[in-house]
């Protein structure tokens, strides 16, 4: 493996019966990267996920994560990963506090509760009781316990399922504080916003094979699509697409004046190059 390599799989195979969810799935997750694994429901998302985190066995391929195989993983390894599943058991009874000091008790060198409450922002609330909490703040928990052993890499798993937009805004912030410190993580998410604020690099998975790995701005080709700028004039709407926007809004400038009625340009989002990929893939 690679000396920045954290996540290395080759050949991935697995079938259930006669179904394949996973097909020949090569990846590399870099250290001290955010990598947005994306796909629509039954694409192999959380059998590709469960593996590499060594709760699920594969039928054929290599895989090493922080230099060994999950399926043969040491306990010592177990403690340089972090899991945050995306339904995580309620320990509805005891206090913010209670779960932060048990789990911490399993680890060699864990983070001090309190620092974790300060960490995933729960100050104020550590002394609640998990069934008082709200779903950000038990989403914030969930992740405090993911972080507690002090993992070199993070599994997210649909993170902000549920959450409001300005909930999923303070924990982009935490993730993001995450990878500052040095933190690996994957993330599985539907919400294509996420990825696109979070990720360093997405790759998409489709009916069990990877489609394709970049930047988000960049998958797929994105940054050679053409734009589309539309306007208003006498003969009302118009639209044309374009490779170079801005020289086609320097004509219009030139024709119009400052003021050009009606001027949108639209550039390719990563939705639209998203659903264009899996689309094709399941033609």
């Amino acid at each position: 493996m690679l000396k920045d390599t954290v996540i290395r799989t080759r050949g991935l195979r697995k079938k259930y019966r006669d179904a394949v969810a996973l097909d020949v799935v090569d990846l590399d997750v870099e250290q001290g990267e955010i990598f947005a694994l994306l796909g629509p429901n039954g694409a192999g998302k959380t059998t590709l996920t469960e593996i590499l985190e060594g709760f699920r066995d594969r039928d054929a391929g290599e895989i090493d994560v922080l230099g060994e195989d999950p399926g043969k993983a040491s306990l010592a390894w177990r403690t340089r990963v972090g899991v945050v599943l995306q339904n995580s058991q309620d320990y509805a009874q005891l206090t913010v506090l209670e779960v932060l000091t048990h789990f911490a008790s399993f680890y060699p060198d864990a983070r001090r509760p309190a620092e974790l409450v300060d960490a995933v922002g729960l100050s104020g609330h550590e002394h609640k009781r998990a069934v008082q909490l709200s779903g950000g703040q038990r989403r914030r928990l969930d992740v405090a316990l993911g972080l507690v052993g002090r993992p070199e890499l993070l599994f997210l798993d649909e993170p902000t399922t549920g959450f409001d937009p300005e909930v999923r805004r303070q924990f982009w912030d935490l993730v993001a504080g995450l990878r500052e410190e040095g933190t690996t993580i994957l993330l599985t998410t539907h919400y294509l916003d996420e990825a696109e604020h979070l990720a360093d690099r997405v790759g998409v998975l489709s009916k069990g094979a990877i489609v394709d790995v970049d930047t988000p701005a960049r998958l797929g080709g994105r940054h050679l699509l053409e734009a589309v700028v539309s306007w208003t004039d006498a003969d009302g709407p118009h639209e044309v697409r374009s490779p170079n926007p801005t020289r086609t809004v320097l004509e219009l400038a030139a024709r119009f004046g400052d003021d050009i009625p009606g001027l949108a340009v639209r550039r390719p989002t990563l939705e639209d190059v998203y659903l264009s990929m899996i689309g094709a893939a399941g033609d």
